[in-house]
């Protein structure tokens, strides 16, 4: 295991926060750090963290009512005139209902603006299948231009926030709603464009992002007592993605599974099967959302549900590696 994750990943009472509050914290310190930061949002200033910013910077936050394809018309504007907006909703209307404004007033113009898709993933939970976006990934993927970013916990969001802030691309980040156990330290680090290897191990590659990577962790742990020893790649930054770190991995291993909170067409597990594909095609499992739309339901249940949990990525993994050893 990684020096820079928590010693007690394993453990059933490991600290858990939303990582929408991370966010909420790197925001308020984007504000002292860079004065030409400004925040936008869609009447969801507590839903989405802006809370702090707004207290903090009154004049420069703007809450633009429910209007979210303004809301990035907006952002394309301050940017325009040499600001870093900021602008967040929830991610089944940002950028589920405003994709074409992102790219036509940001992305084809290249503007460094910061989209924040709040509240993403299944566990957003009660809500159901129209509030829980799972297409995002793969629609942010697509688009020119555009970096697109997952961290796994509120700490990683922070930093994550901040180094956004510093980016001079257009950027999307997809944040859950619901606590979500805390992996990572002060000390991991973070860099767009960069994955990390969380768990070294020698007979498969488990790739993950978002809230799926602590999923892969604790799948790693189960698969011990079989005496397979998983690797474990968070990818934080799913575009541009981290082509040399997974290579190195997947050479050395031979099998991989990937694992996401959304659409596997088109989302995480697209884009490794289409590197592998070009480069170093081996047997890969792909978890994730398999063309359904989500349920309502608990997070708990709709993860496992749905396939989703650390159970069903230990498995998908103990069948690859028994499936090569049998040849």
């Amino acid at each position: 295991m990684t020096a820079y994750l928590v010693p007690n990943i394993h453990d059933p009472n490991i600290a858990q926060e939303p990582i929408r509050k991370g966010f909420g914290a790197g925001l308020l310190k984007c504000g002292e750090m860079f004065p030409n930061v400004v925040a936008v949002c869609a009447d969801l200033t507590d839903s989405t963290q802006m809370s702090l910013f707004k207290s903090a910077y009154p004049d420069r936050f703007f809450d633009i009512g429910v209007a979210e394809q303004n809301l990035v018309t907006v952002g394309a504007g301050l940017a325009a005139m040499a600001r870093i907006p900021f602008v967040s909703s929830y991610a089944a209307f940002n950028p589920g209902r405003n994709w074409e404004q992102i790219r036509t007033t940001i992305a084809i113009n290249d503007r460094p603006v910061k989209i924040i898709g709040s509240h993403a993933g299944v566990s957003v939970g009660p809500d159901g299948a129209t509030h829980q976006m799972l297409e995002d990934i793969a629609l942010m993927r697509v688009m020119p231009n555009m970096v697109v970013i997952a961290p796994c916990d509120s700490v990683e969001a922070e930093k994550a926030t901040i180094a956004m802030a510093a980016d001079s691309r257009p950027n999307y980040m997809r944040l859950a709603r619901e606590a979500t156990p805390i992996v990572t330290t002060a000390e991991t680090p973070f860099v767009i464009g960069q994955a990390q290897v969380f768990r070294e191990g020698s007979d498969i590659t488990l790739i993950a992002t978002g809230t799926m990577t602590y999923q892969a962790l604790i799948a790693a742990i189960r698969l011990e007592p079989y005496g397979i020893h998983a690797e474990v790649v968070h990818v934080a930054t799913i575009k541009p993605l981290d082509e040399k770190t997974i290579l190195a991995s997947v050479a050395k291993t031979g099998l991989v599974v990937t694992a996401e909170e959304g659409q596997i067409n088109g989302g995480l597990g697209g884009a490794i099967a289409e590197l592998l594909g070009e480069q170093l095609p081996v047997p890969l499992r792909r978890i994730g959302m398999r063309d359904h739309f989500g349920e309502s339901g608990s997070p708990g249940e709709l993860l496992k549900h749905f396939g989703l949990d650390s159970s069903h990525i230990a498995t998908a993994a103990h069948q690859l590696v028994t499936k090569k050893q049998r040849g």
